[in-house]
């Protein structure tokens, strides 16, 4: 049986840069920065006092005051970009095949507020005291369920843990899930919300995030020589998946085809990319060749781009190894350097930027690029959106494991 075409419907976002997939996708083409001081907590005395926070964003517009109580935030950050997506697709759920309609929705690190609340609890106040809703709150494959109790999805019903790969793993598993025929629909991405203190003096101890504390708007650098770390950002990125055909039977607009998934691991370190960037260019290439294309097709790469000094150095190498010559014709932007890193939703988010350059015909920058770096010398759309019409794009997610992800969309002409 011939694979079926997938299609993207609906869009759901969740950033530093706005509250929805509208808000988030202006602010990227406008070259905003989403970063600031820290404000949840006190982070006076961190070797890092800055991070990319979800701003101004009310949960009972998506749950209703008991459920917003007891919910994670990454929990629900998930429903509420769920909920966005399924109205931004059109999708009337209660005509969907139920038996046919999916949910994967994975998340970095999951229920990290409600393990240290309880922990307090039990500290303070004792077993006897900690929640019954503790478990179901803290474990991540319960975004997905949750999202799937509120639409009625009783067909294919996972979750993706796979560090910052994770929401590039989601959306791609789902993509092959409608591919061969299991379902119709899928939601599928990515939510995190670690902006919480134990998080932050983790990443601070790793010596991993910046500490351009006075300028938190031009923190994040990626490929810039100046750069000195990744900033923590929080919030969530989930798509409608639909079979072209579901797609069309019910004449939704289209912002662009799933044609390719690539996965690989590094086998190299617990958190450093392979040196010789071989895992990433094993993902790319294989996302390539599952879309049955020529490097040369590809136009544009939304890069995983962290602004650490390995990251940027090996994903640049690693792209030379993939598409050689083809590699300066390449358009490459990090939308990182303006939402910060969103970690297990980070390839949710991107994904979206991804699928609406290729609809919009314009592409985000790179912003802060200021010091050209000799080992970072692509063409990283620096400082500002560039009008440019582009067929075929690819969205890469690298993870600590040494897991890799990458995504080929497809600009949708019929």
């Amino acid at each position: 049986m011939e694979p079926r075409r997938v299609v993207v419907t609906g869009l759901g976002a969740l950033t530093p840069l706005g509250n929805t997939a509208e808000e988030f996708w202006t602010a990227l083409t406008h070259a905003r920065s989403g970063i600031g001081p820290i404000t949840k907590f006190d982070a006076t005395g961190y070797p890092t006092r800055i991070a990319g926070e979800v701003r101004n964003f009310d949960p009972l517009r998506y749950v209703d005051k008991k459920e917003a109580r007891r919910l994670d935030p990454y929990l629900c950050y998930a429903i509420a970009c769920a909920v966005m997506a399924v109205e931004d697709a059109s999708l009337d759920t209660a005509k969907v095949d139920g038996t046919r309609f999916g949910v994967l929705i994975g998340s970095g690190i999951g229920g990290i507020t409600t393990l240290l609340d309880s922990q307090e609890t039990l500290r303070t106040k004792g077993p006897e005291r900690v929640s019954p809703f503790f478990i179901p709150m803290l474990i991540i494959n319960m975004a997905s369920g949750l999202v799937s109790m509120r639409f009625g999805a009783k067909g294919p019903n996972s979750a993706v843990v796979t560090a910052c790969a994770t929401g590039n793993h989601a959306i791609g598993d789902a993509f092959k899930i409608i591919q061969r025929g299991d379902a119709d629909v899928m939601i599928a991405g990515g939510a995190e919300a670690i902006i919480v203190p134990l998080t932050i003096s983790g990443f601070c101890s790793m010596k991993a995030m910046s500490t351009r504390n006075d300028e938190p708007q031009r923190a994040s650098r990626p490929f810039d020589a100046d750069r000195d770390g990744f900033v923590c950002g929080e919030g969530g990125g989930i798509v409608i998946l639909e079979s072209l055909e579901h797609a069309m039977r019910r004449e939704a607009r289209i912002y662009g085809e799933v044609i390719g998934y690539g996965m690989t691991g590094d086998a190299h370190h617990l958190t450093a990319p392979d040196p010789e960037g071989d895992g990433a260019a094993r993902a790319m290439s294989a996302a390539v060749r599952d879309a049955g294309l020529d490097p040369t097709a590809v136009g544009y790469i939304n890069a995983h781009g962290t602004s650490t000094p390995y990251n940027d150095k090996f994903e640049t190498l690693a792209i030379k190894r993939v598409f050689g010559d083809h590699a300066r014709r390449l358009a490459v932007s990090s939308t990182k350097s303006m939402t910060g890193h969103l970690l297990g939703a980070a390839g949710g988010i991107e994904a979206i930027a991804t699928l609406l350059a290729l609809y919009h015909g314009l592409l985000p920058p790179t912003v802060n690029y200021e010091t050209p770096d000799p080992d970072c010398d692509l063409d990283y759309v620096p400082n500002q959106a560039r009008k440019q019409d582009i067929e075929v794009a690819l969205s890469n997610a690298f993870g600590f494991g040494g897991t890799n992800a990458t995504l080929a969309f497809r600009k949708y002409r019929g």
